[in-house]
């Protein structure tokens, strides 16, 4: 089964960026990659995901949390979570998943088969 390991989390400034990095041991082919983030007491939230179109495309889809300020990538198997102007809403554990390719159902954690363990992002005023 795949391995998940996420990156770059750490405590930010209001306003400010960073980017997070989702790692597989066996790479993405055939997934659909999702990020999702958790706040103490709160419900897990779908934040972004690349659905898998056909095996050579990706298709970026955005929670309305973060539509307009972030983006998700992939690089080299690695997928990325680029957030900007952070606000303190947006603390939370953010985790990584993911599902069969080409599922419509990115936004659904339930439907994910593999996670990561989580990196922490708190945003400081």
């Amino acid at each position: 089964q795949v391995q998940l390991r996420e990156s770059g989390g750490g405590l930010a400034q209001v306003g400010g960026s960073l980017r997070l990095s989702c790692a597989s041991s066996g790479g993405f082919s055939g997934y659909n990659i999702g990020w999702f983030r958790q706040a103490p007491g709160m419900e897990r939230e779908f934040v972004a995901a690349l659905r898998r179109h056909t095996p050579e495309s990706l298709f970026a889809n955005y929670g309305d949390s973060v539509r307009f300020r972030s983006a998700i990538t992939i690089e080299n198997e690695t997928v990325y979570l680029q957030l900007r102007n952070l606000q303190p809403e947006d603390t939370a554990v953010y985790t990584c998943g993911v599902q069969v390719g080409g599922s419509y159902a990115y936004a659904r954690s339930d439907q994910y088969v593999a996670w990561g363990q989580g990196t922490q992002v708190t945003v400081s005023s």
